[in-house]
């Protein structure tokens, strides 16, 4: 007997959300301008215009990056992702985009799919690929020239692949937070927020 009942399964949930990662740290390098526009294509997904980059190295990394993301995901390990900006001189953090992520552990024990359609999770998604764009509205311009880290927070007793360090929590100091929309999949709930140093204008 075949079901025809479709629903979410921690796979499926896994490819999502490494899918919304993919995406969300696109996005954020692209509206941030830490690399040129030029170096971005404009791609339709979640019914939204959005940019990846095309530069070949960029790409390698964050493919790798992403791959990783997905094993740990998909062993509900993983408790945060954070993308970190920092000034290219300095090396002083001037921006914090933190992604919590909840996993729901029992998935790993049942093959049942949950209910809860992939339409409606993109349209969570989607909400929040808006309130990115929009950040540029009130996120002070980053007027110098920037690199980014991406720091990935597991369950302790993970071991760490070779080519990842151990980092400390690149903090930024006097800042201010704006909390950003979350969604669920019903197995990965991604709460997000994003805190930038501020500009103390009089």
């Amino acid at each position: 007997m075949s079901s025809t009942l479709t629903g979410i399964t921690l796979k499926g949930s896994t490819e999502l959300v490494a899918e919304f990662f993919s995406f969300g740290i696109n996005s954020i390098l692209y509206q941030r301008g830490v690399y040129p526009p030029e170096s971005f294509t404009r791609v339709t997904q979640y019914d939204l215009s959005l940019h990846m980059t095309t530069d070949p190295q960029l790409k390698s990394y964050l493919s790798s990056v992403v791959a990783q993301l997905k094993e740990w995901l998909f062993d509900c390990t993983v408790q945060k992702i954070v993308i970190v900006l920092t000034c290219l001189e300095t090396n002083e953090v001037l921006e914090r985009w933190q992604f919590d992520i909840e996993c729901d552990k029992t998935a790993k024990d049942s093959s049942c799919p949950r209910e809860k359609s992939i339409k409606s999770i993109q349209k969570e998604i989607q909400s929040i690929f808006r309130q990115i764009t929009a950040t540029v509205t009130f996120l002070p311009v980053l007027e110098t020239a920037c690199a980014f880290d991406i720091l990935i927070y597991t369950d302790k007793d993970l071991a760490v692949p070779e080519k990842w360090e151990e980092s400390g929590p690149q903090m930024i100091g006097n800042s201010e937070e704006v909390r950003l929309r979350s969604f669920t999949t019903t197995i990965h709930k991604v709460s997000s927020m994003v805190a930038y140093k501020r500009t103390d204008s009089v």
